[in-house]
């Protein structure tokens, strides 16, 4: 019989003294999802253009100790009429979740507006309105504490380099300051109020409510933004009123009016509208078509124009 050199026998009896390493907890496999949005748009002088509005693909998951993770990626990011769509990171976030309080940090929407923080997939018009896509911050990189005991609200606070998404660095060294508010005085209703302080020369506040009780929802929201040195009332502003009702399962009515104005430049950057439509859930949470008629006033000489929309979606 063959006798292991001493040295080799010192490191086997070592190697089973040692005691075992703890077991690290498993990590859930994440979860992928996403969504297409498919346009079609009719619009006088303009005629019929087709659109890749939206392919987003995201990752989320869980992680020991009361955290999760959530990347969400732009694969068709529009750039303008004249350049091709690019590929964009929209979020990539980490959040510890010890309820009732939450902590996240990366990048992802900004604590503001109601509209603008329902996510996209189920936003029931084909565009945020105007007021929301002019005033209210986007994506940003930053963090934000949150407290939220159950159903009566939640209160968040956060700070952003206040320069976008995918910015690499904060060129003016001021951060912005975001706080939000939401209040349920009856499970039906809430109440809610924003503002940010982007530095010295500018700040955004804006409040808002929201209804929900039988398939009826009404939302509406009043924005302004107030700039250094400008007159409050030369301060850019504007609301809207969203209603929708599902008279059935599977079809919801909807129907929006909306001003956004902009008086330091005049009557020219002024924007009204109206919004009719339907959304039919053909695939319950998972394929929805919505059909859109906008009546849009704006330019120096409020020239009306008409458009109709067709959007398909496609969740997984």
């Amino acid at each position: 019989m063959k006798i292991l050199p001493i040295p080799v026998l010192l490191l086997v009896a070592a190697l089973s003294a040692t005691p075992a390493r703890a077991q690290e907890p498993a990590v859930p496999l994440p979860k992928v999802g996403g969504y297409f949005q498919l346009r079609e748009t009719a619009q006088e002088q303009v005629g019929l253009s087709a659109l890749l509005n939206r392919a987003r693909i995201s990752v989320d998951g869980s992680l020991p100790n009361q955290f999760s993770y959530r990347g969400l990626l732009e694969m068709e990011a529009s750039t303008g009429s004249r350049t091709p769509a690019t590929v964009s990171l929209r979020e990539a976030v980490i959040r510890w979740n010890p309820a009732p309080f939450s902590i996240y940090a990366g990048q992802y929407k900004v604590p503001f507006s109601r509209e603008y923080l329902i996510p996209v997939p189920l936003v029931e018009t084909a565009d945020f309105a105007a007021c929301v896509d002019s005033i209210a911050p986007k994506y940003d990189i930053g963090v934000t504490a949150e407290y939220a005991p159950g159903a009566l609200g939640s209160l968040a606070v956060g700070i952003f380099n206040g320069e976008g998404q995918n910015s690499t660095v904060n060129r003016d060294s001021v951060a912005m300051l975001v706080a939000r508010i939401v209040a349920r005085p009856i499970p039906q209703l809430a109440l809610g109020a924003n503002a940010t302080r982007d530095g010295a020369d500018s700040s955004r506040w804006g409040v808002e409510a929201n209804a929900e009780e039988l398939g009826a929802v009404v939302r509406s929201e009043y924005l302004v933004r107030h700039r250094r040195g400008r007159a409050s009332d030369q301060d850019d502003f504007g609301w809207y009123v969203f209603g929708g009702y599902r008279v059935m399962r599977f079809v919801q009515l909807i129907g929006r009016q909306e001003d956004f104005q902009r008086p330091s430049y005049g009557i020219s950057r002024r924007v009204r509208a109206t919004t009719l439509g339907v959304n039919l859930d053909l695939a319950p949470n998972r394929v929805k078509l919505l059909l859109e008629g906008v009546r849009r006033m704006s330019g120096a000489n409020q020239t009306r124009v008409d458009a109709f929309i067709a959007q398909l979606q496609a969740r997984f």
